[in-house]
């Protein structure tokens, strides 16, 4: 059999393979599967889909969207597929080497990524750096109302938490718009907050909680000196929020 015969072949069970698994539960390739795609396909064409990826990741990150390891397969691996492995360590590579960016597994079930920032502001540098533009700021604020309750909280309190700072959830904002629909829907779909009814409530009531890229992204102690500048206090006044902030940045190094 001739290699473009060959490579016709490998690349019409990889499509069937692909529709079997649209949801994202892909399966290991063999190790055969991997040597014969290795022989099959060359370093430069391998190279044009490593590139093909990252570009196609940015693009998603740029709506801060959490990646699909199901779409990335889908729209660009396509019959690379049993190299799937090899590229996405490539990428994952390139984000760091080039970008200061680095590629996170958020959900090892549903092999969904995310870009983080790898080059981490300096520990010195002060808080009212890091909210860099009012959409931040406000995304600080919950995180932060959420933290310092303990991981969760009912939407009536952020509601009023906000309003106190002249954020009506109930009116058009100047600056936001629309703000119920950037924090319950944009701020979720982004993976920053998770958006939960609580059980058995009547009438219904919904809760917040730190969705995964804000627990892989978001340090937890700026989050609390950010809270803290809000209320002319120091960090350490809040004993036990402090004691977790600083244990998970300490985890992290």
């Amino acid at each position: 059999m001739s290699q473009s015969k060959r490579v016709a072949s490998q690349n019409r069970r990889s499509q069937v393979m692909f529709d079997e698994d649209d949801e994202g539960s892909l399966t290991q390739p063999s190790v055969s599967q991997v040597q014969r795609a290795r022989e099959n396909f060359t370093p430069v064409q391998v190279d044009r889909k490593v590139a093909e990826v990252v570009q196609f990741i940015l693009i998603k990150d740029q709506k801060k969207i959490p990646i699909r390891r199901a779409d990335i397969v889908k729209h660009v691996i396509k019959e690379y597929r049993s190299l799937y492995q090899d590229i996405i360590k490539r990428v994952d590579r390139t984000f760091e080497q080039v970008f200061g960016l680095k590629l996170v597994e958020i959900d090892s079930k549903n092999h969904i990524y995310i870009l983080t920032n790898k080059l981490e502001q300096s520990r010195e540098e002060p808080i009212s750096m890091c909210p860099a533009n009012p959409k931040t700021g406000l995304l600080f604020v919950i995180l932060g109302v959420i933290f310092m309750k303990g991981g969760s909280v009912k939407e009536t309190l952020v509601w009023n938490t906000l309003k106190k700072l002249r954020v009506d959830v109930g009116e058009k904002h100047e600056e936001f718009g629309d703000v119920k629909k950037i924090i319950t829907d944009e701020f979720v779909r982004q993976k920053y907050l998770e958006y939960v009814r609580i059980p058995h409530t009547e009438p219904l009531e919904y809760e917040f909680r730190w969705g995964q890229r804000a627990e892989s992204e978001v340090s937890k102690l700026k989050v609390l000196q950010f809270i803290a500048e809000l209320h002319d206090q120091e960090p350490q006044s809040w004993t036990q929020q402090y004691r977790e902030a600083t244990s998970t940045e300490n985890n992290q190094r």
